[in-house]
């Protein structure tokens, strides 16, 4: 069964991975006008302006305010930025020039289990037997669905640059869920235009040419919903799950695609979509009816992120807080005690 007031944040997972996997269908039909590597970079730049927009309108609009980034933020910031938003997809591009299109989508898939082995070996999360089961489900799923008898596996330099991307945008997912506390839409807008920008400037370097005005405008608007809302939704559910979980459900993104491929282009629906949907269905119920709870102690901590006040938020106030949910530096004193929880903001603890 489902515990929804503990998987909420899952919901938002989904969502994520359903603006993405909508990129694959939309972005191939961009291609016709927009060169592969000049289309990623206008897609993350379309990502951060558009999310520069959405931050002016919630300020307008005074909605909640998010935490801003702190300076203990930057070197994660950078190293996500570096790492998932430049060097992956230079490396993505250049496997692609010499390697099969379709042994490139097999390789894609590690991902998800690269995020969940950075977060166990590196980042010490707590990821339960069945967490990892759905990862390898859904990697089993993901295989599946992208199998072609014809693709390429020899070991090349092109291939193990697909595979370091896969790596690079696991450790990328790692990174962003040690800022997930601070603004979303702030942590996205920069990792956007900064990705944007580079990665705009090296196509342009390699000899593309920029689009007329309409595809140029239906990349930058594909690039605010499907990469840049999806990543506010990401961050967020990154907070509240950790990078293991979040990204088994992010997992469900290319199932998605094929299954909008079908629809907007007329692909076939085959006996391995089948096969591969509900493999998908599997692991995502695997990671859904999870349930963790244990007596644990929480140590004292000192941070800030948006909030209301829970079991863990028992602090005291100066008055002018405003109301919640709201955001400001707070002390968590130390406490033990035993229920359902995720390893969310509170819950990082040692097992």
């Amino acid at each position: 069964m489902i515990d929804l007031s503990m998987q909420r944040y899952a919901l938002l997972a989904l969502a994520a991975a359903a603006l993405f996997g909508a990129s694959t269908p939309l972005a191939k039909l961009l291609q016709a006008d927009i060169t592969p590597g000049l289309l990623a970079g206008l897609l993350y730049l379309g990502s951060g302006a558009g999310l520069a927009l959405v931050k002016l309108a919630l300020r307008l609009g005074r909605h909640a305010a998010e935490p801003p980034l702190q300076a203990s933020d930057v070197p994660w910031l950078a190293g996500a930025v570096a790492s998932g938003g430049v060097a992956a997809p230079l490396l993505l591009m250049w496997g692609l020039a010499g390697a099969s299109a379709s042994g490139v989508s097999l390789l894609l898939n590690l991902e998800g289990i690269l995020t969940a082995l950075f977060a166990a070996l590196v980042f010490k999360e707590a990821v339960a037997g069945r967490i990892w089961l759905a990862a390898c489900l859904m990697l089993a799923a993901g295989l599946l669905l992208g199998y072609d008898p014809r693709a390429g596996f020899g070991l090349s330099l092109r291939t193990l640059a697909v595979i370091a991307a896969c790596a690079l945008w696991a450790l990328d997912n790692n990174l962003t869920r040690r800022i997930s506390a601070a603004d979303p839409v702030n942590i996205a807008m920069i990792k956007g235009l900064a990705a944007g920008g580079i990665n705009i400037v090296a196509a342009l370097a390699y000899g593309a040419s920029l689009p007329a005005a309409l595809p140029l405008a239906g990349a930058l608007t594909l690039g605010w919903l499907s990469y840049g809302i999806s990543l506010v939704l990401y961050i967020v559910a990154l907070r509240h799950l950790g990078s293991a979980r979040a990204a088994s459900h992010f997992s469900t993104a290319p199932f998605i695609g094929a299954a909008l491929a079908i629809a907007l282009l007329g692909e076939p629906v085959t006996a391995g979509f089948v096969t591969a949907f509900l493999l998908m269905i599997a692991a995502t119920w695997l990671v859904l009816t999870e349930q963790h709870g244990h007596a644990h102690v929480h140590e004292p901590l000192v941070h800030e992120h948006l909030h209301t006040h829970d079991a863990h938020h028992r602090h005291a106030h100066r008055g002018d807080e405003g109301p919640e949910p709201h955001s400001h530096p707070h002390r968590h004193e130390p406490i033990a005690h035993s229920h359902p929880h995720l390893p969310d903001l509170h819950h990082r603890h040692p097992h």
